[in-house]
């Protein structure tokens, strides 16, 4: 572009500077660091076209016998009302091994053995620890719903093998109330993008709400009479009901009478380039790490998305001593034990938890055979 003296960058501009660097070239023909421009360059351009850039992932397609047994299984499991994205999970990890079992030319259910799904476990990439952990739990349902289901005569379930794997959850990542308010006021409300991400940072901020239930917001969620906020849970499928504190609803209004493009979308949010479509989950994180990148607020082994502002929130009622049902309710989680994972950043309390670390005896250090004895 500079070569070029462009001073503003379009779809038009990228498709240019593809086509002067590749011409006509056949993409599998690319290089492993040409192909990566690519998709870079591309990705741009959608985010140009769309304001959003959505997930990438591996599109599954299933054929064969066993192929439609895995379609069979995934509406089973769709029937049993799980979340889209832990049925995408479930979908991903079955196709590799469909995948797997294509390459090895079995293409009956029934002709699947132990053998197979421990050469296929072993074939997992070792360095994601976690990817072999969910691959035997997912197709340990499956070849249950299998059995179950009458399709295959030996309970291949009991014979997946076991890992010693365990989830090490890291201390969520906190900012104090300075920090927060610091966050807060580093927004340039004076324009409509500023106006919608001010309001957005406030309902992660006061309220705690998800990236995903902020982006999927509606008009009917907002009950301006009663003051409140009423909405399904994208994460949990849980209903939640949270007040729609003064400084939220008055940025809110803000957002929409002077910010919000003219659209008959029912969500609340929408992106600030035409055409106009609702954000992703994955915009709101953006949004949130960038105002964070502007403020100077030390994040380093800090996350820095929506998701640490709810856990400052989750710090900020632990320092108040509000007890954990209050918690939960307020973060919308089903039960108290989600919440037990926000007492370890409840160093108030901790410390009253310190025990007196008792004295040896002076014979300790003398005794004959022992560490220190001379």
């Amino acid at each position: 572009m500079k070569s070029k003296s462009i001073d503003f960058i379009d779809a038009d501009v990228c498709q240019d500077y593809l086509l002067q660097k590749f011409g006509d070239r056949d993409y599998s023909t690319l290089a492993k660091g040409e192909k990566d421009t690519v998709k870079t360059v591309t990705t741009l351009i959608e985010f140009i076209k769309t304001g959003t850039i959505e997930p990438r992932k591996e599109l599954a397609d299933f054929e064969g016998s066993i192929g439609q047994q895995i379609i069979n299984y995934l509406a089973y499991k769709s029937s049993q009302r799980l979340a889209k994205h832990t049925i995408d999970e479930y979908e991903q990890h079955l196709f590799r091994f469909f995948r797997y079992l294509k390459q090895n030319n079995v293409t009956s259910i029934s002709s699947v053995n132990q053998l197979h799904i421990l050469k296929y476990i072993k074939s997992v990439d070792p360095k994601t620890i976690s990817l072999a952990h969910i691959s035997i739990r997912v197709m340990r349902d499956f070849f249950k719903y299998l059995y179950s289901s009458s399709i295959i005569e030996v309970d291949l379930s009991s014979m997946m093998p076991k890992d010693n794997y365990k989830a090490q959850t890291q201390i969520p990542s906190t900012y104090t109330t300075e920090e927060v308010e610091k966050l807060l006021s580093s927004v340039d409300r004076n324009n409509a993008v500023g106006k919608r991400d001010y309001a957005i940072i406030l309902l992660a901020a006061r309220l705690g709400m998800r990236a995903s239930d902020i982006a999927y917001l509606k008009f009917e969620n907002v009950l301006w009479e009663q003051s409140v906020l009423r909405f399904t849970q994208y994460k949990t499928g849980s209903k939640i009901e949270l007040p729609l504190l003064p400084d939220v609803g008055n940025a809110i209004i803000e957002y929409l009478k002077f910010g919000r493009p003219k659209s008959e979308e029912p969500f609340v949010f929408l992106c600030a380039r035409s055409p106009f479509n609702s954000l992703h989950g994955s915009v709101i994180t953006q949004i949130v790490q960038l105002t964070f990148a502007k403020t100077g607020i030390n994040t380093k082994n800090r996350r820095h998305g929506p998701h640490a502002l709810r856990h400052s929130l989750a710090g900020r009622l632990l320092e108040r001593q509000t007890i954990l049902p209050i918690i939960s309710e307020v973060l919308g989680h089903e039960n108290t034990e989600s919440t037990r994972f926000y007492l370890r950043i409840d160093l108030t309390s901790l410390r009253q938890c310190v025990l007196e670390v008792p004295a040896v005896a002076p014979v300790f250090y003398v005794q004959k055979g022992g560490l220190f004895y001379e």
